[in-house]
């Protein structure tokens, strides 16, 4: 079963971007940093979404990536899906925090329940049949929206179209470069058709 055991931010300043999502979310092993000066503009081609069991947690999270140093791209809000906003971090990446529950059952927690990466696809089709070929195992799938079934994984993964995933994050959807993102699973080590690499875990 293919597992994602962490993905990893290339930024300008590693202890910069440790400290800030040490103080903002808190992932412990799941995400990491490391130093990357090659050159990226505009919209990256992914988020990272952390998914949570009430608005409250919601709100503790953006809060603190605020206070860390994010920028807010989407404020928290109730929407017909649930309730979430979005934050861009100081290194570039764009982090939604979201939970389909609209009240809250108990205190605030800081607890995520899953990380799932978005990346954006020129041809969402031919990328899920190059990700089936990779042994992955398609959950979803409408539209131009992909979302593989892993379990097991401290990572989900998901594609999407790039204007699509743009719209949800609140940018624009131009950009060009490096996406400054590694993906460490059993998987790899490959490249997608859309540049995304994966590391063998």
């Amino acid at each position: 079963m293919t597992s994602i055991e962490s993905v990893t931010l290339e930024v300008p300043d590693p202890a910069a971007a440790t400290a800030f999502y040490a103080a903002a979310f808190g992932l412990g092993p799941r995400l990491r940093v490391r130093a990357s000066d090659t050159s990226t503009t505009g919209f990256r081609g992914f988020t990272l979404s952390l998914i949570v069991s009430q608005p409250s947690t919601v709100s503790s999270l953006i809060d603190t990536a605020l206070e860390a140093g994010a920028t807010p791209l989407k404020p928290v809000n109730k929407s017909i899906w649930g309730y979430g906003g979005v934050v861009q971090a100081p290194d570039g990446a764009i982090w939604k925090v979201a939970t389909s529950a609209k009240k809250d059952t108990g205190p605030a927690t800081r607890a995520v329940e899953k990380i799932v990466l978005l990346m954006a696809a020129t041809d969402v089709a031919a990328s899920k049949r190059f990700y089936v070929d990779q042994g992955l195992t398609v959950g979803k799938s409408f539209g131009k929206y992909v979302e593989f079934a892993m379990p097991s994984s401290p990572v989900k993964l998901g594609l999407y179209g790039r204007r699509a995933l743009a719209k949800d994050a609140g940018v624009d959807p131009d950009g060009s470069g490096s996406h400054r993102l590694a993906i460490g699973s059993n998987a790899g080590p490959f490249t997608d058709p859309d540049g995304f690499t994966w590391e063998a875990a």
